[in-house]
């Protein structure tokens, strides 16, 4: 027999246990999942869906504004920590959300490469998390922010849509109604979204809208980066190491 669903924590203790992250909000959650790999995070999704149970996700919990607390499911990822594969040649690597940063890095050392983007909690921090919040680092300037070390994404809507994406995904032609009503939306839209959207390198505050201009291929992959969870549930992700 296999293993048993993942099952929700509604214990007083684990509730009480993540209530908080690194800022000041305290947050009672409702119920506490840690999935042990892809399939019980996509199970754990559905399930919360099904009840409408407000979904936050959650990594190292280093969040200073109250990113990794909510009143509903907290899914704890950092269980997922495969590190799925990584081409020495390359540098891409394919990894599940609770990837450590630094663990990614070392694993891409021996063949030279690190994942470039590096913030203080480098020791800690995941993958996951990084890419909900955009993360970046000392090393910017050289190495960028997170949406520009991420090639592709495997998650879950808020419908319950399964989506694999690329850079190269091009909304137009998409079978997916999440994708054709987002293309919709930014044909709308146009003119606020270039005169609104990235005018700066660390506008990373809302939603990245100037990444599915036409001018920009609709890059839908980087657009959900920095959306902190709220779009989709990340299942694994495709990242370009840098070279150390």
């Amino acid at each position: 027999m296999g293993a048993p669903p993942v099952a929700f924590d509604r214990s007083t203790l684990s509730r009480a246990l993540y209530t908080s992250d690194a800022s000041l909000y305290r947050v009672v959650p409702e119920a506490v999942c840690q999935p042990r790999d892809p399939r019980e995070l996509g199970d754990a999704v559905h399930a919360a869906l099904a009840v409408g149970l407000p979904i936050t996700m959650r990594g190292a919990g280093t969040s200073c504004a109250g990113n990794a607390v909510g009143s509903g499911l907290i899914i704890d990822t950092r269980g997922l920590h495969d590190i799925e594969s990584l081409d020495p040649t390359t540098g891409r690597a394919v990894v599940q959300p609770g990837v450590v940063q630094a663990v990614l890095s070392t694993a891409g050392a021996t063949h030279g490469w690190r994942f470039g983007p590096d913030p203080s909690t480098t020791d800690r921090c995941t993958v996951g998390g990084m890419i909900g919040n955009n993360a970046c680092g000392p090393r910017a300037l050289g190495y960028g922010r997170t949406s520009e070390s991420v090639e592709g994404l495997q998650l879950i809507t808020g419908t319950g849509e399964h989506l694999t994406l690329e850079r190269s995904t091009d909304l137009r032609a998409s079978t997916s109604e999440t994708l054709r009503g987002l293309h919709g939306l930014v044909q709308a839209n146009l003119g606020l979204i270039r005169t609104e959207f990235g005018r700066f390198s660390r506008q990373v505050s809302g939603y990245a809208l100037e990444h599915l201009l036409p001018e920009r291929g609709f890059d839908v992959t980087r657009f959900l980066v920095g959306s902190e969870g709220t779009l989709g549930v990340v299942i694994r992700a495709t990242v370009q190491l840098s070279r150390d």
